[in-house]
């Protein structure tokens, strides 16, 4: 289907709803008698849904509704029927007063929930509504199906506020003409949450309270569907109900008049459109075909011209993302071209019997083999860690002890190197992760060696910072080197990228080890900050779940 036939349909839509909602205004304004019905029926469809609301948040369970439904049906002379999915039609008003059940009217069906919302005080943190909500979740069960049982014993419920919005009920005797006797229903304690109800609320990671605690109430709804009260479905009146017929004369020519202005606008819109799309079909058949330069006029404010915006930041991210892929290519042959050279011309001398196999030139020759098998290892690293095919074994570990090794692995070469390696945060106790210790090792050893080798000069420091703060570990790596420049910041986990462009071999380094510890603390559910100032020193941030 075509563009212009869908947007032409869209408008065509619109226009049947301008009918639609013109001939209700017109409806509406020709008689008042209808306004007056229309408000009383409101006010009678809410006042049924707050009683009904009301007795399923006060029994626990729609079981003994019926005398309910029955006095609300006298009361407000409405047909009412009320069930759920679970349990389908539970109570019909005509057959609670001894009618013939008549045809449903055309009114929609209204929803009633009886499930209590969690509440928080507002000084609460994050981390502490996440403890919180499965406890929250083990109470409302066992305080819910102790009033369901009471309730089906025919016992009065008293209902008492309770924390985190949660009610308490409490057993107020049996009903009049019971028989007297042994509470049929045992108070069950909350007893402790479950491993499920503690999962479920800590999947509720955000960056805002609010969003934390949407997801939590959407938690403790979906953990406490299987006790609590099911929505209840109340579909009102009868098609007898139905009040007076008005003349529509007058409405169908304002109808008429409204579809015909809907239809020359939708012609209008249509060729407006039209004109941008085809550029882009066009741009976009040219970006198919390699021609990765090709843009679109994007200009005005509203949803074509964001398109045309976003096409063309997708082809400038293509267009990138070639570059790169040729700078990793020419990368990759600049490292291995002149090192298999040497290797290449000192094997024919040896065959050759031009040179000697001495032990210097073994070391030598060794030396540079190594170095290849280091940047070959760093890119299988690298290509597995991104196809998600790196093996990890984890399990759980003490950050402590993780910055500790670090430190020991990487001391001998910060003493060699003239700078001095601390560590801060990392005192007595323990803070707890679950991961990998020997890749998050890796990651973090790819950060101090970068500090130590390129970025801290003789005389400077660097240190290893641990912290724990609401739920997230923090493990920072902080030099007193030049810094970095701002500019080069977005550039700083591309493969093979150094802040010198000349590559120098004294240096050492793959270019590869801030993209691997970036895609390893990746993989256990983190990210890597980095924050620099010239002249003063970066620091860079692992920030892990605890």
């Amino acid at each position: 289907m075509s563009f212009r036939v869908r947007v032409f349909a869209l408008i065509l839509l619109v226009a049947v709803a301008a009918t639609a909602a013109t001939a209700w205004l017109t409806l509406r304004q020709a008689t008042s008698q209808l306004r007056e019905s229309a408000a009383a029926d409101r006010e009678s469809a809410t006042r049924i849904t707050e009683r009904l609301r009301a007795y399923g948040a006060n029994h626990g369970t729609w079981d003994g509704i019926a005398p309910t439904v029955r006095a609300l049906a006298e009361e407000t002379g409405q047909r009412i029927r009320v069930g759920t999915d679970r349990q389908g039609q539970i109570a019909d008003s005509d057959v609670l007063l001894g009618r013939d059940p008549r045809p449903g009217g055309t009114a929609p069906a209204l929803l009633v929930d009886a499930r209590p919302e969690p509440a928080f005080p507002s000084g609460f943190a994050i981390g502490s509504m996440r403890k919180v909500t499965p406890s929250v979740i083990s109470k409302y069960g066992a305080n819910v199906t102790y009033a369901a049982c009471l309730t089906r014993a025919g016992h009065r419920i008293t209902v008492l506020p309770g924390k985190f919005g949660i009610p308490l009920f409490r057993d107020g005797g049996r009903a009049p003409g019971g028989v007297p006797g042994a509470a049929p229903c045992a108070e069950t304690a909350s007893g402790s949450p479950s491993r499920a109800d503690i999962a479920a609320a800590e999947t509720c990671r955000a960056a805002t309270k609010a969003e934390v605690l949407a997801c939590l109430r959407r938690v403790f709804t979906e953990r406490t569907a299987a006790v609590a009260p099911q929505p209840l479905t109340v579909r009102l009146g009868a098609v007898d109900d139905a009040g007076q017929s008005l003349a529509a004369g007058p409405t169908a020519v304002v109808a008429a008049g409204v579809a015909a202005a809907a239809l020359a606008c939708a012609l209008l819109l249509s060729r407006a459109v039209l004109r941008p799309v085809r550029a882009l079909t066009a741009a976009s058949q040219g970006l198919g075909e390699g021609d990765l330069g090709r843009r679109v006029p994007a200009s005005g404010r509203d949803e074509i011209g964001e398109l045309g915006r976003s096409f063309n930041r997708m082809a400038d991210s293509l267009q990138d993302s070639e570059e790169r892929q040729r700078r990793l290519v020419g990368d990759i042959a600049h490292e291995l071209r002149t090192p298999l050279a040497n290797l290449r011309g000192y094997l024919e001398a040896l065959q050759d019997g031009v040179l000697e196999a001495d032990a210097e030139l073994l070391d030598s020759l060794h030396e540079e083999v190594l170095l290849q098998q280091r940047i070959v290892d760093d890119l299988q690293d690298l290509a597995l860690a991104e196809a998600g095919a790196l093996t990890y074994h984890r399990r759980a570990l003490d950050a402590r002890e993780l910055v500790e090794a670090c430190r020991t692995a990487h001391s001998a070469r910060a003493a060699a190197a003239g700078v001095a390696l601390d560590v801060v945060g990392a005192g007595p106790g323990t803070v707890r992760l679950h991961g990998d210790p020997d890749r998050l090792r890796q990651a973090l050893g790819n950060l101090v060696g970068n500090a130590v080798r390129h970025t801290t000069p003789a005389g400077g420091v660097v240190r290893l910072e641990l912290t724990e703060e609401d739920g997230l570990v923090r493990i920072a790596v902080r030099d007193t080197g030049g810094g970095i420049p701002a500019a080069d910041l977005p550039y700083l986990f591309d493969r093979f990228w150094r802040a010198d462009a000349a590559r120098g071999r004294a240096t050492g380094g793959s270019g590869l080890g801030l993209s691997i510890a970036r895609q390893i603390v990746a993989d256990h559910d983190g990210l890597v900050e980095v924050t620099s100032e010239v002249g003063v020193g970066s620091v860079f941030t692992v920030v892990l779940p605890a």
